[in-house]
């Protein structure tokens, strides 16, 4: 998985490592320096902030004390509650954290070696589609010698505060933490897809089916190594920090520790009774104030779980900032979850593995139509078809498709201010069978997601078989930036951007001919076919110069609905366009009949019923059946 990690500024940790130990100085980074820059973005600082490198905050430095865990961290004066709990989540997964905290044992303190410290440390994130290698020296901002940002209930453990520090290296300053996004940190430290889930909107305290899907779902990321963080919004800036009087904090992100079934009942009762109540286990960064309603650490309802099973979650009474929830209360009390998928795309697992295209684009502004690419959303509907486009097909009867795309990130600096995202979002579009070329007239939009400011925007949909066009798109036209998207599916979709509007003229043109008419054919289905005791199978091809498109087979019926379209540029529009209807057989398939269509651009009348005839060329018959299509013809290639 790191065969191809970045290092960040092309900084390399073990050559610069090696050349501290040969000089025998410690480690101070010129791209980060301890200076205000590295703090603040904007303002001044407010008490005296003193950089201190651990040895000169405590005796007896160490990267763990006793390990790593979730209860180690503890929130600074920046508002990086989001970036706490995503490290307490983090912490929870051994395979996680020792990707982002790499050879730990050769970063840890050795006190027999003094002489192998260099003073500098190396953590990875995952950043805009790979992963990068960042360098810090140790040098930590304190006031009274104290650390005032992320520091560990250890006052020698080291390893939140540092790896704090290569993410606001990667921000730009400390400051850039502030009032951050959990879901950006959870995908940063694992490469995954966040997907946010607005627990109020979905009304999944009162809709008991939802919640159960949602609970098996969180139950299978929690399983499957992924992280979950859930928050309760804070409307008014008052909100923010505020307590409620069931004890959980407004405008605070909570780390997801734990998903489980819990079983009721003492002894064998419990087996034979089977009852099992949904709970979650959450994390508070500050390491204190708990959840005080029903299974808080001291609540009655303990009673109902025995010893063993109370010993097997774990559950304390301290007031160390975790807790358990029904997945009840936390759908009524929270108003916001986000998921983190760890996406496997091995084959050499037993879970399901998924297909991922990876793309990167952006959106580019230009005076000419056909090369701008920042035409904004749908609302602006003369430039909306000039963003990028991009087409995949789905090659199942149904399939779940993952998409998710990803603006690059801004970092915050007192020279260029604080890095804004711009409110993007996409639609998709169920577009012809054969489509090569870009849209350019709106289709059936099979999908859309959200348009936010925020750094990514993901989607998850269940989508039948056929083409598709995503077309992402900043809100408002004329944005610019860079962005990556990610779809996933169960079967390669052999993803792709388009990037010609029509056939390109080339060097053959002149002899072969280039095509003088763009034609859609959309056939809706047909009624009245030769029926079989069990209905006819059957299915269309659409064929044109040699160019076909056929349907997926519609079992057992005599008026089926095939929903298909093909898309044909045509270089010799007197040669008619032919539709044939197919009964599929085991041995040899049966013609069920056939239509042509001239296909005119002048014909007003785009809805045709028609008759089936054979295949006779002098006089063809009428055959049992019509055939239902809809036709679009134009000389401008570029009006479909």
């Amino acid at each position: 998985m790191f065969s191809c990690v970045k290092p960040y500024e092309d900084q390399s940790y073990l050559a610069l490592r090696r050349d501290c130990l040969r000089r025998k100085v410690l480690f101070e980074d010129p791209l980060f320096p301890a200076i205000d820059d590295s703090l603040y973005y904007k303002g001044t600082p407010g008490p005296t902030v003193r950089w201190k490198r651990p040895k000169d905050i405590c005796e007896d430095p160490r990267l763990f004390v006793d390990g790593i865990s979730s209860h180690d961290l503890h929130q600074g004066q920046v508002g990086n509650c989001w970036f706490v709990a995503a490290c307490s989540s983090l912490a929870s997964r051994e395979s996680l954290w020792q990707k982002v905290i790499p050879d730990w044992k050769e970063q840890e303190w050795d006190p027999e070696k003094p002489d192998a410290y260099g003073g500098i440390f190396h953590f990875r994130f995952w950043r805009f589609g790979e992963w990068v290698d960042v360098v810090i020296d140790d040098r930590l901002p304190t006031v009274n010698n104290q650390l005032i940002y992320c520091h560990s209930n250890s006052r020698n453990e080291f390893w939140c505060a540092l790896v704090e520090k290569a993410y606001a290296k990667l921000a730009g300053c400390y400051q850039a933490l502030d009032g951050g996004n959990t879901a950006d940190a959870l995908v940063d430290f694992t490469g995954g897809v966040s997907e946010p889930i607005d627990l109020v909107e979905g009304d999944f305290a009162n809709d008991e089916t939802k919640r159960n899907q949602l609970f098996e779902r969180m139950l299978k990321v929690h399983s499957r190594g992924g992280l979950i963080s859930a928050s309760i919004k804070a409307v008014t800036a008052a909100d923010m920090e505020a307590r409620l009087a069931c004890g959980l904090v407004k405008g605070h992100a909570y780390a997801v520790t734990d998903v489980r079934k819990v079983r009721l009942g003492h002894g064998l009762l419990a087996f034979f009774k089977s009852e099992k109540l949904d709970m979650i286990r959450l994390r508070n960064p500050w390491g204190e104030r708990e959840w005080n309603g029903p299974w808080s650490d001291t609540s009655e309802e303990w009673q109902k779980v025995s010893k063993s099973e109370r010993e097997k979650m774990g559950v304390t009474v301290q007031d160390d900032g975790e807790f358990w929830m029904t997945f009840e209360d936390v759908c009524r009390y929270f108003t916001d979850i986000i998921k983190c998928r760890l996406i496997n795309t091995s084959y050499l697992s037993i879970h399901k593995t998924w297909e991922e295209a990876r793309l990167h684009g952006a959106w580019v502004s230009h005076e000419d139509p056909r090369q701008n690419r920042s035409g904004g959303c749908i609302n602006n509907k003369d430039t909306f078809f000039q963003n990028p486009q991009y087409i995949f097909d789905v090659k199942k009867p149904e399939d779940e498709v993952l998409i998710c795309i990803q603006q690059r990130p801004k970092r915050s600096t007192r020279r260029e201010g604080k890095g804004e995202n711009l409110a993007i979002g996409f639609d998709i579009y169920k577009v012809e069978e054969n489509r090569q070329y870009r849209m350019h007239s709106l289709q059936h939009k099979a999908a859309s997601s959200i348009y936010i400011n925020s750094r990514s925007v993901f989607l998850r949909s269940e989508q039948p078989e056929g083409r598709y066009v995503i077309i992402p798109t900043t809100f408002e036209p004329g944005h610019t930036g860079e962005f990556l998207l990610r779809v996933f599916t169960d079967v390669p979709s052999n993803c792709r951007e388009l990037r010609l509007d029509e056939p390109p003229h080339t060097c053959w043109s002149s002899l072969c001919g280039y095509p003088q008419l763009v034609t859609q054919v959309h056939v809706l289905g047909a009624a009245g076919l030769k029926d079989s005791p069990t209905g006819a199978n059957s299915y269309v091809i659409i064929k044109c110069e040699g160019d076909k498109v056929r349907s997926a087979v519609q079992k057992g019926t005599s008026t089926p609905e095939y929903n298909v379209k093909g898309i044909f540029y045509r270089k010799k529009p007197s040669q008619p366009i032919t539709v044939q209807v197919w009964n599929h057989r085991v041995l040899k398939d049966e013609f069920l009949g056939q239509v042509h269509l001239k296909a005119d651009p002048e014909d007003l009348q785009p809805l045709h019923t028609l008759h089936l005839r054979d295949r006779n060329s002098r006089q063809p018959s009428d055959l049992p059946g019509t055939v239902a299509v809809h036709i679009l013809s134009s000389t401008s290639l570029m009006a479909v």
